[in-house]
């Protein structure tokens, strides 16, 4: 049993802090009002999984391109300065929705998402080890899930915005009395029609969001931030990335967060084509996705009570073990108990990101920039698993249950890909006591 009596925020800096978690609801935000769009471009661009997948490419695809420029950024200058450029390239990628819908071209909401992402990189990159700063060592990786637990909160509101704004308002995904799609069956100018509608109504809360970004950027600009002389000193960035790839720990760290984002993001992406080819549709499938992510915010705040009592690594431990059985459950059974075992496995995920990141930046001090360049490079995971995921489903066709594979269709089959994922992270939190 472990327990802390250092404060887990001093007080002298509560307000930074409070601005500082404010940026997790933040890119939580942006994170989950995208994963619907997977689905959304695929009607309105008549597109098929793989390509409807590159939404996920370049959204996390940004992440891995800006992560290390951020650091040697931050390296430079400061905390305070990398997320203001954050916030800067945030509210740019978001604005870029505006002329991307008026060109009706799926390139150009990948490029938006792209830069989106940078600020994103930037802010996740900063905001992280920030947060660790602030305050004693011994409860960091506590701080850190505390902070974590407010990015959930953000997601949820992008999947509500995403449902009740988007979802809701697209015409392309109409039925019939028949249940199939009238966009199918439209003549192209009729389609064309309903494409320019359908893309202004995916257009719309991006640009707003990019409006609430700039005003963040303007208060924290104002707000006077603490430094902290050991991580915002300057560091020989060759001898830094030495040091951290010389850690056991740091690098399984790395491998374990790659594959965490992985998880994460096909788990609820591809919850809405789990959700579809059991005769769920895309506005109500994301009761489901809002469902998930609830608990993943109840299994955030027990995690990081259980922290208190528990150590990281067997934590760790224990919630990939849940989210294996749970990813289990998904891929052997159908129907709706399927997919309640699948938005069981957010439950699990909870604690992955923050405590992974904790475990892996503990002890790095100086080289904490660096690191948590390359724990947010591991977001690529997310950019890269989703797509394998798209081309499973796409073996028999476009459909979700075109094929059996293993006596499974195939967007169950699929779902094995996450499991192997967990089993990577097991191994890790089991590792951790060991590793240096």
């Amino acid at each position: 049993m472990k327990s802390e009596t250092d404060p887990l925020v001093p007080q002298h800096i509560i307000l930074p802090f409070i601005l500082v978690t404010s940026l997790f609801a933040l890119w939580g935000f942006a994170n989950d009002i995208t994963n619907p769009m997977v689905s959304a471009f695929k009607k309105v661009l008549e597109l098929n999984n793989f390509q409807a997948s590159l939404v996920q490419l370049a959204f996390y695809g940004g992440y891995f391109t800006m992560a290390l420029p951020a650091a040697i950024f931050v390296n430079r200058y400061s905390y305070k300065k990398g997320v203001l450029i954050g916030l800067a390239l945030y509210a740019v990628g978001a604005l870029l929705f505006y002329p991307a819908a008026a060109y009706e071209e799926f390139i150009y909401f990948l490029s938006a998402l792209y830069i989106l992402t940078f600020g994103l990189a930037f802010l996740e990159t900063t905001a992280n080890p920030y947060i660790l700063a602030m305050g004693s060592k011994k409860t960091a990786t506590r701080r850190l899930n505390l902070a974590q637990a407010f990015n959930p909160l953000g997601a949820l509101g992008g999947l509500i915005i995403a449902q009740n704004y988007i979802l809701a308002a697209l015409r392309s995904d109409d039925i019939n009395e028949a249940g199939e799609p009238v966009y199918n069956t439209l003549t192209e100018s009729a389609k064309s029609v309903i494409r320019t509608s359908d893309l202004q109504v995916i257009r719309d809360p991006y640009v707003i969001l990019g409006g609430v970004v700039i005003l963040f950027f303007i208060v924290i600009a104002i707000t006077k931030m603490p430094q902290n002389k050991d991580q915002e000193a300057r560091v020989n960035i060759k001898n830094s990335i030495t040091r951290l790839f010389k850690s056991s720990k740091f690098v399984g760290g790395v491998i374990a967060q790659i594959f965490y984002v992985g998880a994460q993001i096909m788990c609820w992406t591809y919850l809405y084509q789990y959700a579809e080819a059991i005769g769920i549709d895309n506005a109500t499938a994301v009761n489901y996705g809002i469902a998930a992510l609830i608990v993943f915010s109840v299994g955030r705040w027990i995690g990081t009570a259980l922290l208190r009592y528990v150590s990281s690594g067997k934590l760790l431990l224990y919630f990939a073990i849940g989210a294996m059985v749970c990813t289990l459950l998904t891929i052997a059974i159908t129907g709706y108990p399927g997919l309640y075992a699948l938005v069981a496995i957010s439950f699990f995920m909870s604690i992955m990101f923050p405590t992974i990141y904790g475990i892996a930046l503990e002890d790095r001090d100086e080289d904490s920039k660096f690191g948590a360049a390359f724990l947010v490079m591991a977001i690529v995971g997310g950019a890269l698993m989703p797509t394998l995921q798209g081309m499973i489903l796409d073996i028999g066709g476009s459909g979700y249950t075109d094929v059996s594979i293993l006596g499974v269709s195939e967007v169950n089959f699929s779902f094995i890909l996450p499991f192997i994922c967990f089993v990577i992270i097991a191994i890790y939190g089991a590792r951790v006591k060991y590793l240096k």
